[in-house]
């Protein structure tokens, strides 16, 4: 059996192309029910647009009871509690699939089987899930996840809603004012996270909500919000709110972990959220630019929009090849923890906290790829887009959302290279022996021969591991200037998480390639080989400035110069591919299928 890498070792071990999952790889299970959520989408949310677009709340709530009823909502809940019982996977397909046709449902369906649930299955009793799961898989009672405050947004812990316990000890008050509450509106069990007296962490408790009787919880009026326009986002306010003590969840001051790994499920189920997205928003686009003609041609054949559609469409692949990489990665971390005797529980909480880098990494990338795809598709319209009665506007709107919550992208990219440096502390990630290599390295005289590229993606290949060594040579040199200090230079962290993201991005695109090529042939891959290549193009590129950014700002003198020639070297092709060429091909093949077709 292949090696399972741990979260973060994608960065200093090599990955063999056949050891990771693709979406080539669906089982025929996997396959059903990415056709059913398909079907479901296309019935119930997409020819209802207008309708969430006017904020109809009602229909928001009337279409998660429907999801419920087939199933939608309980794909990863153990069949003990109603669920369906399927694995990682099959939870991140779900996600992709039902999420494209309004990001009103795609945010509903994520607050309430993410964040709304997860934690009563990753952290509750028995008694606890029992009671509360079973109405939440079929969506009988719906979930909202109550920890943002008017002062605790990014720094979640600092939050001053209390909990106060009873004299008989059988009770505790809540009191307190949250914000931003997805499904608020329509929730009949809100996960809610207070401060029992001074106690330096949060608490989490189970709260039910019923509108007949209300227990001193009252609701805002609904939001009005840029986007996601008809999910239910309200103010929730607690004035003495009694709550059973068999409530807490998990113990007390223990609720900043379990908001912290909560956020890690729903960061990765996000960037699966964006990716049908990009696929409808590169479909709809291609359409438009086959038929609007402009100078007696469709606008497609113009290069102008070749770029556009091409980058478009190599954007979305990166983004389901890491994503569903790490999905699977994932699982099988959950399926070796449950063969070693664990619950499924604390498999599956460890399996995702063990990928926490990766989440991280996806989040951000993946919701800044739906923005930009979405503000091209705007593009491509023209004046059209900029309309109402396109679907562009809305999807851009709709969008805009992905990079502030599950954590902001700029919160995310001090994440993941904080928690690489962490993991690196603990022995689970050797940073410092290569790092150290690369320094060594740095010192020699670089070899001038011309290596064999005649294998497929062999130049590529021999591009990403040079890239982790820009990484390397960056990060230690930095962490050795700043040692425990460097979370406080957050513009070198942001640097450096960039270089990280587009390492793991363009070797996921690649990877995907080569096993397909390997199984499939390359000439039937020749439009995916193309698109690793542009994808892998415009990373080197990011890469050399983010690295000349952090090194220029730490480094001096003959550092300053050692690390620039390093950076250099590490950065240049042997043979630079021919970009246009690239951008054509893909171009071509999107516009004769007439969508996104990979």
């Amino acid at each position: 059996m292949a090696e399972l890498l741990r979260g973060g070792q994608f960065l200093v071990k090599e990955t063999n192309c056949e050891d990771i999952f693709t979406p080539e790889d669906f089982t025929e299970e996997q396959q059903m029910m990415k056709e059913a959520v398909q079907e479901f989408n296309d019935r119930e949310i997409i020819p209802h647009r207008n309708r969430f677009e006017a904020k109809d709340y009602a229909l928001t709530e009337e279409v998660m009871r429907k999801a419920g009823e087939l199933g939608f909502l309980g794909v990863s809940v153990p069949e003990e509690f109603s669920g369906l019982g399927m694995g990682f996977v099959s939870t991140m397909l779900t996600c992709d699939y039902i999420s494209s046709g309004t990001g009103s449902f795609s945010t509903a369906f994520g607050a309430h089987t993410g964040i709304g649930t997860m934690p009563i299955t990753l952290y509750g009793t028995q008694a606890q899930k029992e009671k509360y799961v079973p109405k939440l898989a079929t969506g009988e009672w719906f979930g909202a996840y109550c920890l943002t405050e008017p002062g605790a947004g990014s720094d979640a812990n600092s939050g001053k809603t209390t909990a106060e316990l009873s004299a008989d000890g059988k009770s505790y008050k809540i009191n307190g004012q949250k914000m931003w509450i997805s499904n608020a509106g329509f929730c009949s069990v809100m996960i809610v996270f207070a401060r029992i007296e001074n106690d330096k962490n949060i608490t989490g408790f189970i709260v039910e909500y019923d509108k007949e009787n209300p227990n001193g919880i009252t609701l805002g009026e609904e939001e009005h919000k840029l986007g996601i326009r008809a999910s239910s986002t309200r103010q929730v306010f607690f004035n003495d709110t009694v709550v059973p003590a068999e409530n807490m969840l998990a113990g007390r001051g223990e609720g900043f972990k379990i908001a912290m790994n909560a956020l890690n499920v729903g960061r990765i189920k996000l960037a699966a959220a964006c990716l049908d997205s990009q696929r409808r928003v590169i479909t709809g686009a291609v359409k438009y630019a086959n038929e609007r003609k402009q100078f007696k041609t469709p606008i497609a054949n113009f290069g102008a929009i070749k770029v556009k559609l091409a980058e478009m469409a190599t954007s979305a692949y990166a983004g389901e090849s890491a994503s569903y990489r790490a999905a699977k990665n994932i699982e099988d971390r959950i399926a070796l923890r449950v063969e070693a005797g664990n619950s499924h529980q604390e498999a599956e909480l460890k399996g995702v906290e063990e990928y926490a880098i990766e989440c991280s990494i996806l989040k951000v990338a993946v919701s800044e790829d739906i923005q930009n795809c979405a503000d091209e598709g705007i593009q491509i319209y023209g004046g059209m887009g900029f309309s109402e009665e396109t679907p562009m506007e809305a999807a851009w709107r709709d969008a805009r959302i992905a990079r502030i919550y599950e954590g902001t992208n700029e919160i995310n990219r001090m994440l993941c290279v904080g928690m690489l440096v962490k993991k690196a502390m603990k022995g689970h990630v050797d940073l410092l022996g290569p790092a150290t290599a690369v320094a060594d390295e740095l010192l020699g005289i670089p070899s001038f021969e011309t290596p064999d590229f005649s294998e497929l993606f062999s130049e590529e290949k021999m591009m990403i591991k040079k890239l982790k060594k820009t990484f390397l040579m960056v990060a230690g040199a930095a962490m050795q200037k700043f040692g425990a200090d460097l979370e406080q230079h957050q513009q070198l962290l942001i640097a450096a998480a960039d270089i990280l993201i587009e390492i793991y991005m363009a070797e996921s695109a690649i990877l995907r390639t080569e096993k397909n090529a390997k199984r499939f042939g390359e000439e039937a891959q020749s439009v995916q080989i193309a698109m690793s290549k542009l994808y892998l193009y415009h990373a080197v590129d990011i890469i050399e400035e983010k690295g000349k950014e952090s090194i220029i700002s730490f480094a001096e003198g003959d550092e300053q110069r050692m690390l620039l020639m390093g950076l250099k070297r590490f950065t240049k092709y042997a043979n630079y591919p021919d970009i246009v060429d690239l951008r054509n091909e893909i171009a071509e093949k999107v516009k004769a299928e007439e969508k996104y077709c990979f």
